[in-house]
């Protein structure tokens, strides 16, 4: 602990230190989210003071009509049932960015067999021999993702190629929300309720592998860059930012990076696993970015540790209940 640190503690005073008793909760039968959660605030300790602190941020930022929202999440959530969670969370938000990988999962589940139950400890060089590849206890066959993607891919990519040659990211993956009937799609429903989608890293997964492949022997190119001009021009049009981000890695960064030209984030609500001790961005809390400029020193924010795909379900139940 350094000096400065210490120094503030010295001064600081008991009674300033000791205002709120930690409560007691019992649950209710037939208790609602919204009710369980502001309990869970009042117990204290530990995510569960943070989770009622985020349904508050949250609540004030979906509640808020001029708040500019954005929606940020990495793929491996989108091979679970958290998909349909966060294609009904779309029409909430105003722009979603997210990895490569959203795209592969949310089409080859649209378009293929299916994702099964499987388990994180399984034979591994056994499920590699039969053509079932394992995304933690998500199983998913070779049928249900790359061949489905490459074979329903390349006719739409010939059709998009016959009409121009040139295409940003987001038009072409809004192109591709317009082949998706799935109601549990997130491009469907980003293509319903008009909602962009921004993929930073378009190229890495089966996706832009596809976009790579098609492109060899044709005249179609990909600009990213104007996509980036998309994305400024909705911070910059914004009169306060938003965000609930989920993982790390590109999606949240790319969400923190563009809203420090806007002075930092209003509202900030990010669920994480990772630990800040390594100093990676995964891992990095709310708090951090506030050093940087991407958070405001008196924004509405909290950071929750926890596995999303228990975390997110709980907390949009609770903060729905008050829109």
């Amino acid at each position: 602990m350094n000096g400065a640190v210490l120094a503030g503690l010295i001064d600081l005073k008991k009674s300033d230190l000791l205002r709120r008793k930690v409560e007691d909760y019992a649950i209710a039968k037939g208790e609602k989210a919204s009710s369980l959660v502001e309990k869970m605030g009042g117990a204290g300790g530990f995510t569960a003071k943070n989770l009622a602190l985020a349904a508050d941020a949250l609540g004030g930022m979906l509640g808020d009509g001029e708040c500019t929202r954005i929606l940020s999440f990495p793929a491996d959530v989108v091979s679970t049932g958290l998909r349909g969670v966060l294609a009904q969370a779309v029409k909430h938000f105003d722009c979603i960015i997210t990895t490569c990988g959203t795209l592969d999962h949310d089409l080859a589940r649209a378009w293929g067999k299916g994702y099964f139950h499987g388990a994180f400890d399984m034979d591994d060089r056994s499920l590699h021999q039969i053509g079932v590849n394992r995304l933690g206890n998500v199983l998913v066959p070779n049928e249900s993702y790359g061949e489905v993607l490459e074979n329903k891919m390349q006719p739409i990519l010939r059709d998009l190629a016959a009409q121009k040659a040139d295409w940003g990211g987001r038009e072409l993956i809004a192109e591709f929300g317009k082949k998706v009937s799935d109601e549990n799609s997130i491009l469907h429903q980003a293509c319903k309720h008009n909602v962009p989608v921004y993929v930073p890293g378009i190229t890495d997964g089966a996706f832009g592998t596809n976009l790579m492949m098609f492109a060899q022997d044709k005249k179609f190119s990909l600009n990213l860059l104007r996509d980036e001009k998309e994305l400024s021009d909705i911070i910059y049009d914004s009169k306060r930012l938003g965000a609930l981000m989920m993982g790390g890695g590109i999606s949240k960064h790319h969400v923190i990076w563009w809203s420090q030209f806007k002075g930092g984030l209003d509202y900030a609500v990010y669920i994480t696993t990772a630990t800040q001790y390594d100093g990676s961005l995964s891992g990095a809390r709310l708090e951090e970015a506030i050093s940087w400029g991407k958070v405001k020193e008196r924004a509405r924010m909290a950071t929750v540790d926890g596995d999303v795909t228990v975390i997110l379900p709980l907390l949009l139940a609770a903060v729905y209940e008050n829109l």
